[in-house]
């Protein structure tokens, strides 16, 4: 497998990229699939992304990027609130699109599609719902990200508020991962988030699903 020479970064500048995940919607509750619908924070989902933005306040981030999807854009206000940061929107950054599978509920996703569900699921390359392909959340997604990250000092954190299918393919990316194994990095629990950091050799996972406590995974990508 070759890495795209724009993931290496020799000696690196000891930059992190933070992907958090947006706070909990009523969706998410009903295992509904959203996708790029536009759907708000429960009153639960705005106490998680509270919580969750006094204590990556404590890491001091240079700058912040989000999704402008309302879940992900209300997500990042909380910590922009305590940090001052200004928030970039990035239409580039929301979900995957997944054409009739939006709305859906889990069950009724395998009831209705179950032979694309399982397809996905062994690694293959589905238009899930007739939409994006998992790379092709990566093309839009991940070059934003890196392009934010280039805009750190020295030793600087970004953090990218977005959505756990997103986050996840964008991960996959800049580890320069084949996305059949995309699969094999867990979702994130809502409000939960993932740590990058900038090595010799590019990219590491420094952590994955980290939060207060685990909590259940409810999400797109399960």
């Amino acid at each position: 497998m070759t890495v795209p020479s724009v993931l290496n970064n020799p000696g690196g500048r000891g930059r992190r990229i933070i992907l958090w995940r947006h706070g909990q919607t009523s969706w998410n509750l009903e295992r509904r699939f959203q996708g790029t619908t536009d759907i708000e924070l429960t009153a639960e989902g705005v106490a998680q992304a509270t919580r969750a933005a006094r204590l990556l306040a404590s890491l001091k981030p240079d700058a912040m990027v989000a999704s402008d999807l309302s879940r992900a854009a209300a997500t990042a206000g909380e910590l922009a609130k305590l940090t001052g940061l200004e928030v970039t929107y990035e239409e580039a950054l929301r979900e995957t699109f997944a054409g009739a599978w939006q709305g859906l509920t889990h069950e009724e996703i395998l009831a209705t599609y179950g032979e694309e569900y399982a397809a996905w699921k062994r690694g293959e390359s589905v238009r899930r719902g007739g939409g994006e392909l998992e790379t092709e959340v990566a093309d839009r997604a991940a070059p934003v990200v890196l392009r934010h990250a280039d805009k750190l000092p020295d030793g600087g954190t970004l953090v990218v508020v977005s959505h756990g299918g997103t986050i996840r393919t964008t991960i996959g990316r800049l580890l320069g991962l084949d996305s059949y194994l995309w699969e094999g990095l867990g979702g994130l629990s809502n409000c939960c988030w993932s740590v990058l950091g900038e090595g010799a050799r590019g990219w590491r996972l420094l952590e994955h699903n980290a939060g207060t406590l685990p909590e259940p995974v409810f999400g797109d990508d399960t």
